[in-house]
């Protein structure tokens, strides 16, 4: 979600201005270049307090094992990457060799390249073929939206006790609560959001952060 789509320009400069630990160089190249080359697609990138929201959850869980939908340009997975245990691995979904290899340039330049596994396939082909176990410590969610219902039980079914599921935009730019939206995009997450709320496997919240963020533990 763009930076400044929900929040007022003062408060998002406040909010990136008290995020720990500050973007470094490479983040914020990498969201520049991102901004710089793929303007049309700029909505699908998370913001830096988003990332380093990321990057505590997967520290607070001491995840090993991360699975995350949707790369895009690779913001999100290098903040998932820096927050893993030692020896800890992401697989990356993502369906796009154009916008991936602009990932692969910044893991690279950010020494985290050889945690990352990328996959580039429908994520939904992917998630099913990973073994059946719960071993899954950390998962991240931010892809097409119309998936996230299919998404969200390939993962749950598959994440440890105790592990957690994160997914994005779930506020759908408030659209959820308005009864006059009907787009595919905006039932999905309705769906995944009622889905979430009473299934009886998971604790979870839905934060206003952003464009919405869901925290899903896993009973």
């Amino acid at each position: 979600m763009n930076a400044i789509d929900i929040v007022h320009p003062a408060l998002n400069d406040y909010l990136l201005a008290h995020a720990s630990p500050s973007a470094d160089a490479v983040l914020r190249d990498l969201a520049e270049e991102t901004r710089r080359t793929l303007p049309a697609h700029l909505s699908m990138q998370i913001s830096h307090d988003e990332g380093a929201l990321l990057t505590l959850l997967v520290r607070l869980t001491g995840a090993r094992r991360a699975v995350e939908v949707g790369t895009f340009t690779g913001y999100s997975s290098l903040c998932i990457a820096r927050g893993l245990a030692p020896g800890g691995r992401l697989l990356a979904c993502d369906v796009s060799e154009e916008w991936t290899s602009v990932a692969r340039r910044y893991w690279e330049r950010a020494g985290v390249a050889d945690r990352i596994d990328l996959r580039l396939a429908p994520a939904a082909e992917t998630l099913r073929a990973l073994p059946a176990e719960e071993e899954i410590d950390f998962a991240f969610v931010d892809a097409d939206k119309t998936g996230y219902p299919v998404y969200y039980e390939e993962l749950i079914t598959r994440l440890r006790p105790g592990g957690l599921l994160v997914l994005d935009n779930t506020l759908r730019t408030g659209r959820v609560v308005d009864p006059a939206a009907h787009e595919p995009e905006v039932v999905a997450i309705r769906r995944v959001n009622d889905a979430i709320t009473a299934d009886e496997r998971a604790d979870s919240v839905l934060l206003p952060v952003r464009d919405g963020v869901t925290l899903v533990r896993k009973r």
